[in-house]
């Protein structure tokens, strides 16, 4: 015990000493991309906090028209206040989102339609992490529900102004622990067996074949979808994880910032050239390894109908 105790009080102070050099080497690529984006319009969910209000914020700094959509109208206008000031874009705007709610989604989606004639940028960027098994307004598991499937009706209900207003983009944010999630058609809202990881990893890696599903139906209409893995990020996301709190502070050193959490977002959402990427998952801002899981078409196809099923909708 003693010995461990000498290993760790030796090992800890070098490990913080070294720690500017460590995270250099975890913050991961930077967009470098010098587009500017006046009169441009721009779509974000969840950017009242974390990376979601960074990528808002340097839109915003580019010249955009940014609408912040999300749950707590509060924290949004605090959020949209602070990129105003620090941006000098009066044009960020508020509007209340809640994507556990499909009459939340529909009100956002027609309130937006009746404001703008034009969408060049939806950054699907809101989700839950490690939520105690519940359900959202609409009989969902709220990972599934929240990440997937909220996230799938407000695409299909900003579409025809994507593509009126093209070129355009849809980036969709995963993670890298898609690769540890399964879609069980048998059991989606998880009624006969839940784990909250699971869960997680599960509506992640449905982002990654929604993404690649649409990819494949917008084929030459100008609309391009990009699924992101922003990397191991300080943010809200871990707030219902007591573990993951305590890990995330106490390798903090190490972990992204929201800042370089959002460049991948930013690299997808920008970058020139990347129309022939469509569909494909994207990590420290260059094109990266999927899980063979979502190079599935057929699940990605099954997971879709089943997708327009359960919010009762018709997607072509």
């Amino acid at each position: 015990m003693l010995a461990m105790l000498g290993v760790l009080t030796t090992f800890l102070p070098f490990l913080y000493f070294t720690a500017p050099s460590i995270r250099k080497f975890f913050a991961g690529g930077v967009c470098r991309s010098n587009v500017q984006l006046p009169g441009k319009v721009v779509v974000i969910t969840g950017a009242n906090t974390g990376i979601g209000k960074e990528t808002a914020k340097e839109l915003a700094r580019r010249g955009a028209r940014v609408y912040i959509a999300c749950r707590d109208v509060l924290k949004g206008e605090s959020a949209a206040s602070e990129i105003r000031a620090d941006t000098k874009n009066s044009q960020v705007l508020v509007r209340k989102l809640d994507l556990s709610d499909t009459k939340s989604i529909r009100a956002f989606a027609e309130g937006f339609l009746a404001e703008e004639k034009q969408l060049h940028i939806l950054i699907n960027n809101a989700g839950v992490m490690m939520c105690p098994y519940s359900k959202t307004a609409d009989g969902f598991e709220t990972h599934l529900g929240v990440n997937h499937l909220g996230h799938f009706l407000l695409t299909h209900l900003l579409l025809e102004r994507l593509k009126a207003s093209t070129p355009a983009r849809v980036v969709n944010l995963s993670s890298v622990v898609h690769h540890a999630g399964k879609i069980h058609f048998h059991d989606l809202q998880s009624e006969k067996h839940y784990s909250r990881g699971l869960a997680y990893c599960h509506s992640k890696l449905a982002n990654v074949l929604f993404t690649r599903e649409l990819a494949r139906r917008l084929q030459g209409t100008g609309v391009t979808t990009y699924a992101v893995h922003p990397g191991i990020v300080s943010s809200e996301l871990v707030r219902h994880s007591f573990l993951l709190c305590l890990l995330w502070r106490l390798f903090s050193p190490f972990i992204k910032s929201p800042w370089e959490g959002a460049q991948t977002s930013l690299h997808c959402a920008l970058a020139e050239g990347l129309e022939p990427l469509s569909g494909k998952y994207f990590s420290d801002c260059k094109k990266a390894w999927v899980s063979p899981k979502s190079r599935d078409n057929k699940t990605a196809e099954r997971l879709w109908n089943v997708s327009c099923e359960l919010l009762g909708i018709q997607w072509e």
